[in-house]
């Protein structure tokens, strides 16, 4: 794309940021001038907080998977994709964004041989005379190949000695810092520094993006070379805290981990202890829930009565087709599950290790992320850079790749648009992860909350001071509360404009009963067109939505633009620990296969559904049985 439309497509981009009218349950800003990086008209900083959306979790051609795979994007260009430009893909042209610019992005390429491989392209530079850059380089499918193999399996094990000049690697993660720093615009787009972190014991996926509060930050990024522990990586990120760089990290794909994200014992397999707890909640405040490589909230053999819990599933194993293990295990895999553990591990320890917000994230390797369904282009270039390899059998890991979907999105309630306050609302856990539409959800717990406070015009601002909002603990408030002292719950979500309506919200509880057992349970709280829960199923009546797959049109007469709801946990035990989070789901619409297949004429593979519900989950409100 020219530089000068490039440049005049950002200044279109920022001033349609500043424009946006965030409505609903938000309050309205006013503008300032001056401020950083030349931005005159910065919008003022809002004490109820706006609904900001970004990707945590981008990778360009300086990741060594996504060079392999014939990406040769770059930092720059993920920048100007968040921003609206277009950039290159490797098998469609051009992809740019269709629902508008980001808000925020980070660009996490993987620590391990971070920006290495583009000099195999370079013939002043001595690593394009390494065997294996000669094999990358080669018109021979098969040779590259091999290639591409030896670099990925060097990363999940013995890594390749060449490749690891710490000289180069810290030149990268300087040239990391420059970029994202260039593109930073407080008030209008904000970036973040950050990387990846790829630890792959035996193929099983325990990856955390690492991301920065500022430009203060470690010398050179921590490798799963350095270690692949988690603890280790704990440890660095302490260090770090300790010298005053403010930094998190996220956990992402556990359904690729194979049971070992959030096991119930540490990386020795001594069961978890406080230390223990307290290392990974201080560090890791924060949990991907939904990507391209599949949504990992649950699985249908962890939540065998929540009717939506077998959308999306991809467990497959990236080592897999080495390993003849193609797909992981369910427990320890799922986000749920892991909330309804760390309440049995609180009640033991003390300290509850898997307290996680939920965001969501693209993981695409492409420099942008395909979060629309119908514009749906792939995540790792060659491998699923055409319909053809996406639908049909001609990638490699097809099977797995047709699992694949729409990427996710984060969501964040902050002050204003710049690192330090959405930083701040990431460690605070006000987040929402959405799959991709940019729907906006509030959702506030406390112990005198009413009906009329839930329909007021200024509820956020009785949510804020009446209680607490996602992502907090419910302090416990014996002898107080809704019916029978029970806590109470404001709930309110808005769709995407440029997505369908929406169907249902949901609250999921989650609670530990006396004898240390765990339990879950789905409760319809809000329906479409007026409608009701019926009270012995907990559930909306179906609305009679529909899709026709042959051309993707939805029903023009279902769903609603905002759902609200008041509620109060007629369960509730005081004695109980438990945590809530809100899930809201839209009509069904087309998956991105169905799309492709309409416009190529290609099949829909056996087995892929053909419609799916978009949803957007909010980070759980936590509460603890007073002492």
């Amino acid at each position: 794309m020219p530089h000068q439309i490039r440049y005049v497509t950002h200044a279109i981009a920022l001033l349609a940021t500043l424009a946006a009218c965030k409505g609903g349950k938000e309050a309205p800003v006013s503008m300032t001038s001056g401020g950083p990086h030349g931005q005159a008209n910065r919008p003022a900083a809002n004490p109820l907080r706006n609904a900001y959306f970004g990707d945590t979790h981008v990778h360009t051609s300086w990741s060594p998977d996504a060079f392999t795979a014939n990406v040769r994007v770059t930092p720059d260009d993920a920048y100007h994709y968040a921003l609206g430009d277009s950039i290159a893909h490797t098998g469609t042209g051009y992809v740019r964004l269709h629902s508008g610019p980001l808000d925020f992005y980070a660009v996490t390429d993987h620590s391990e041989y971070m920006g290495v491989l583009p000099g195999m392209l370079d013939s002043t530079n001595p690593i394009s005379r390494h065997p294996i850059a000669i094999g990358m380089r080669s018109s021979d499918p098969a040779t590259q190949g091999k290639a591409t193999l030896q670099v990925i399996g060097s990363i999940m094990g013995k890594p390749i000695k060449e490749f690891m000049d710490p000289a180069v690697s810290r030149a990268m993660w300087k040239r990391i810092q420059e970029t994202a720093e260039r593109y930073n615009r407080p008030g209008t787009f904000t970036t973040f520094i950050g990387y990846e972190w790829t630890s792959n014991p035996d193929g099983r996926n325990l990856h955390r993006n690492v991301l920065f509060r500022g430009t203060q930050v470690t010398d050179i990024p921590f490798t799963s070379f350095d270690s692949r522990r988690p603890e280790d990586l704990w440890r660095y990120m302490d260090a770090a805290r300790a010298t005053g760089i403010q930094l998190l990290a996220i956990p992402h794909n556990s359904n690729y981990s194979d049971g070992m994200m959030f096991p119930d014992a540490n990386s020795d397999g001594r069961p978890i202890d406080r230390a223990y707890a307290e290392s990974r909640s201080r560090n890791e405040p924060l949990v991907e829930v939904a990507q391209i490589k599949g949504w990992s909230e649950t699985h249908p053999a962890l939540s065998p009565n929540d009717e939506w819990a077998g959308a999306e599933i991809s467990d497959f194993l990236i080592a897999g087709e080495k390993t003849g293990t193609l797909h992981g295990k369910p427990s320890g895999s799922y986000v749920r599950e892991a909330l309804r553990t760390g309440l049995a591990v609180q009640a033991r320890t003390g300290v509850n290790p898997f307290k996680y917000g939920l965001v969501g994230s693209s993981d695409t390797h492409n420099a942008g992320g395909p979060y629309e369904e119908q514009f749906y282009f792939g995540k790792i270039g060659r491998e699923d850079a055409t319909p053809e390899a996406r639908l049909g059998n001609s990638a490699p890991i097809g099977n797995m790749v047709r699992s694949w979907g729409a990427a996710g999105l984060a969501g964040v309630w902050a002050e204003e648009n710049t690192r330090e306050s959405i930083f701040d609302a990431m460690a605070r856990k006000e987040t929402f992860g959405t799959t991709g539409p940019r729907m906006r959800v509030r959702f506030f717990g406390g112990w005198s909350y009413t009906a009329a406070d839930a329909a007021a015009s200024d509820m956020v601002q009785r949510g804020y001071k009446g209680g607490v909002a996602m992502g907090s603990d419910l302090p416990a408030k014996p002898g107080a509360g809704g019916a029978g002292g029970a806590p109470t719950f404001m709930l309110w979500a808005a769709r995407d404009p440029n997505s369908a309506p929406l169907q249902r919200m949901q609250i999921v509880k989650g609670w530990l009963d006396a004898s240390g057992k765990t339990h879950e349970q789905v409760i319809d709280v809000a329906c479409a067109n007026g409608a009701r829960p019926a009270a012995g199923t907990n559930r909306c009546p179906d609305d009679g939505a529909t899709v026709d797959t042959k051309t993707c049109a939805i029903s023009q007469n279902t769903g609603n633009a905002e759902l609200a709801a008041y509620w109060t946990d007629p369960s509730f035990v005081a004695a109980q620990s438990a945590f809530y989070y809100v899930r809201v789901l839209e009509e069904p619409t087309c998956r991105w296969s169905t799309w492709e297949s309409i416009r190529t004429g290609l099949a829909v593979p056996a087995g892929l559904p053909l419609t799916l519900q978009e949803r957007a989950y909010t980070s759980p409100i936590w509460y603890t049985p007073a002492k």
